[in-house]
């Protein structure tokens, strides 16, 4: 299932962006501070919703109180709202502050979820979540009260326990759970990219790149061993990947031709352990329907930009990509190379709008 629109209320400085209209390959793009982030995370919150973490997740940022839209409000509750359209199935979650008296003051509230299932030329209500209860469509297509007892800090889709009885809630709760997230992977002196990884069949980096060296091994074993090899030639010329392997452990280096040695991956710099990261992430030998990077330009030289852009094209052959970002190069570099969806962020007296929505591609890059 390809996610077709996005809709955000209520969520930090998104007061409401309702039919963001997703495509294939889509670039946010917008100056810092315009809200990027807001809309990479509202994502990444479904995608930790489906894995019944949620409330958890929202603490790291201060809890509900702090994400909500504090500007202006129209009449009616405070909520923040997510919701996602796919082909043949509808999702939204509003979340709100918890009740008063309870002692978990921090948490959500979910207030009202539902799911809708194309039919025809409607959408058939599949799920309705409202007021501590909730209905759902069997797999004979009948209305049942769901049995189980409801978090209510949490989805009901993280509870479904009989997927062949909910189908439709066991598919989109799959759907949601393979998104993949990368947002600035960790470079520094102590992180653990550059120390030695255990040698495991990795065929889907970690969030955080903390198992590159075993990802682009596995890429480099059962992968696309030669789009790897081309990549990296492109954005190094004449630069090969090594992975060395004493004792079950894997050593990650870059052999550079102007050295005898390669260079190892507490010695390589910091914005060319990120472009390995992405390499590793946009490659992985098991694709997924989504994957959404937060500015991956961050911490490249301009002069890598090139290659970024032509990997982002290549992955997107494979998944559906969501890009944010600032450089306007990098938006121009993958739009000289194919279709691209475009929304340009900006932000007036402390709230995300949208711009600009179209699209670029390599006849029109300057359509927008």
């Amino acid at each position: 299932m390809q996610l077709r629109e996005l809709h955000i209320a209520g969520y930090r400085s998104i007061r409401e962006a309702r039919r963001l209209r997703l495509d294939q390959l889509n670039i946010i793009i917008g100056p810092n501070g315009c809200g990027k982030t807001n809309l990479y995370r509202s994502l990444e919150l479904l995608h930790l919703a489906a894995a019944g973490r949620l409330a958890v997740s929202l603490l790291e940022e201060g809890g509900m109180p702090a994400v909500l839209w504090r500007g202006d409000r129209r009449k009616g509750p405070v909520r923040v709202c997510i919701g996602v359209e796919f082909d043949e199935v509808d999702y939204e979650i509003e979340l709100g502050l918890p009740a008063p008296g309870t002692p978990f003051t921090l948490d959500p509230e979910v207030k009202e979820e539902r799911v809708r299932l194309a039919s025809g030329k409607k959408r058939l209500g599949a799920l309705e979540r409202k007021n501590g209860s909730a209905w759902v469509r069997d797999q004979d297509g009948v209305r049942v009260q769901f049995s189980h007892q409801l978090c209510s800090s949490e989805s009901i889709l993280s509870e479904v326990r009989e997927p062949a009885r909910f189908p439709v809630l066991s598919i989109l709760r799959t759907q949601l759970l393979g998104w993949r997230f990368y947002h600035r992977f960790r470079t520094d002196g102590l992180s653990p990219i550059r120390r030695p990884q255990p040698s495991v069949r990795t065929p889907v980096l970690s969030a955080d790149g903390s198992d590159l060296a075993a990802a682009l091994m596995t890429i480099m074993d059962v992968g696309d061993s030669r789009a790897l090899a081309e990549a990296v030639d492109r954005a190094f010329p004449g630069a090969s990947l090594c992975i060395d392997s004493p004792r079950s452990v894997f050593s990650l280096g870059l052999k550079m031709p102007e050295f005898t040695q390669p260079l190892w991956q507490q010695e390589l710099s910091d914005g060319t352990l990120q472009y390995l990261c992405l390499l590793a992430a946009l490659l992985s030998p098991r694709p997924t329907n989504l994957v959404v990077l937060n500015e991956p330009e961050t911490s490249l030289h301009p002069d890598l930009l090139p290659a970024l852009a032509s990997l982002i094209v290549h992955a997107s052959r494979h998944s559906q990509l969501l890009v944010t970002t600032h450089s306007q190069v990098l938006s121009d570099l993958i739009s000289s190379q194919t279709f691209a969806n475009k929304l340009e962020l900006e932000k007036i007296k402390g709230e995300t709008r949208v711009a600009r929505h179209g699209a670029g591609d390599s006849n029109e890059n300057d359509s927008e």
